[in-house]
């Protein structure tokens, strides 16, 4: 015979659950406040934005710099490092917590079933079978369990944030270290060509000596400057590896794995001048870090939420519906039917102030998530306008130093060609080589700083980075 059950829920319940939740409702605040960014510049400083410029697609905005091996480091960081993989699991746990939360909002349904055969002193031996099905449901009358839900999908967004900060920040540590090491190659490079310079007037100086047209006092500073510039090559080849065996921590490898792709060296990588800045609030809004206090301050709000609603009455209903029967061929008759309904109202009446301390260490860590913002957004702001200046400095550094680096090449070989003639002494020599790698060292450097300077500066602008842009 076919059963169908049904749950009878009592009518009196309901009104009385709809008076309580009415007259809690009146008084039961809701936060609010948004993020304030405080007084966010119209313009730069230090540059200009024109509303008028192409915005540059920065989200490769390594490519810019016409480097492949760059391109190819970065995207292998992107692939292996650890703290991206790290960065990739906070946001697989986030989601998950956040699906656990939304998953608490709705009914809950389970079932099980029991077989008993049991048998007390003589009496002879009984069975009892049992199936049935159970039904809950808490109610999210004040939003408290909604409010944890949001939360969850705040932290969400946070780590999703982070994780696009985390490749942002690996990217630009990548370039730097990359530009570090072609820098390093490109003063080794110089010291080695000046030494040559160096061997070749030591060899004309001591013929010189041998003829009686130079003194030893000629040689002797001859040897000193060329052994104090090879000097320098030692420590610049232990610099230079050493910052290959970084880039190659950056990109997931172990020391040592970028020497062969690197053994070669190459020119300093540099990119066009040609960027068009954003606005100040535009730059705000692509950056990760100040996107991730955003969010932080969202769950905030929400965990506030959470808590005032958790000092207020809570309503639950369950019920289940069952079979239960002392043989099998029984279970289905109608007789063994078993149905019951629950509606529970419960209230916290006194809990010692837990409650009410529980809210306020909300709202404290709202008060943190918001100076955190605070401090956030400044601190982007900072790093524009900081490379912006650096940018500024070191372009005109690097064109001084290009010219004396110009005239001290010329001025170089004017003394040597006059030395082998006869015409000027030795010091003119020594002075003008020492000078020549001087400038020339520094001009490597000041280029080098320069292309860390457009890194910087990528980096402070978001590194392309969008707030709907779909990270896993």
């Amino acid at each position: 015979m076919a059963i169908r059950p049904t749950l009878l829920i009592s009518r009196r319940l309901i009104p009385i659950g709809l008076a309580f939740t009415l007259v809690a409702c009146a008084g039961l605040p809701t936060p609010s406040g948004s993020p304030e960014a405080g007084n966010v510049p119209l313009q730069w400083v230090n540059g200009s934005a024109r509303a008028d410029a192409p915005a540059h697609d920065l989200s490769t905005w390594w490519n810019r710099f016409n480097d492949p091996t760059l391109g190819a480091l970065i995207t292998q960081a992107l692939e292996a490092n650890p703290s991206v993989q790290g960065a990739q699991a906070a946001l697989r746990q986030s989601r998950a917590l956040a699906d656990l939360q939304q998953a608490g909002l709705g009914p809950a349904l389970g079932t099980s079933a029991s077989a008993q055969r049991s048998r007390s002193g003589d009496n002879d031996t009984s069975n009892k079978f049992q199936l049935g099905f159970d039904a809950s449901w808490e109610p999210d009358i004040f939003g408290g369990n909604r409010s944890a839900a949001n939360a969850s999908e705040a932290d969400v967004q946070a780590s999703k944030a982070s994780l696009a900060n985390v490749r942002i920040s690996l990217a630009a540590e990548v370039a730097l270290g990359y530009i570090n090491v072609r820098a390093l190659q490109t003063r080794l490079d110089i010291a080695q060509s000046n030494l040559d310079k160096q061997q070749e007037t030591l060899q004309i100086t001591q013929w010189r000596a041998q003829a009686g047209l130079a003194s030893s006092l000629d040689v002797e500073q001859s040897i000193s400057a060329t052994e104090q510039t090879r000097a320098q090559l030692p420590a610049l080849k232990a610099s230079a590896a050493q910052a290959m065996n970084a880039l190659a921590i950056l990109t997931g490898q172990a020391p040592g794995a970028l020497a062969s792709l690197l053994a070669t060296p190459a020119p300093i990588p540099a990119s066009p001048p040609d960027l068009a800045l954003a606005f100040p609030a535009d730059t705000l809004r692509q950056r990760p870090d100040v996107a991730t206090a955003e969010q932080r301050i969202a769950a905030a709000l929400s965990r506030v939420a959470s808590a005032e609603a958790a000092r207020y009455p809570s309503l639950r209903l369950s019920g289940s519906l069952g079979l239960s029967a002392l043989t099998l061929g029984t279970l289905t008759n109608s007789a063994s039917l078993l149905q019951s309904v629950l509606a529970g109202l419960s209230a916290p009446l006194f809990d010692g102030g837990a409650n009410a301390a529980q809210v306020r260490a909300q709202q404290a860590a709202l008060d943190q998530a918001r100076a955190t913002y605070q401090s956030t957004v400044l601190s982007a702001l900072g790093d524009v306008e900081n490379a912006l200046v650096a940018l500024q400095g070191d372009g005109e550094r690097l064109a001084r130093l290009q010219t004396a680096s110009d005239a001290a090449a010329n001025a170089e070989l004017l003394a040597r060609q006059r030395y082998q003639s006869g015409l000027t002494d030795f010091s003119t020599v020594l002075t003008t080589q020492r000078t020549l790698l001087s400038l020339q060292d520094s001009l490597a450097s000041a280029q080098g700083s320069l292309s860390a300077d457009h890194v910087q500066l990528y980096k402070a602008l978001g590194g392309g980075w969008q707030p709907d842009t779909q990270i896993r």
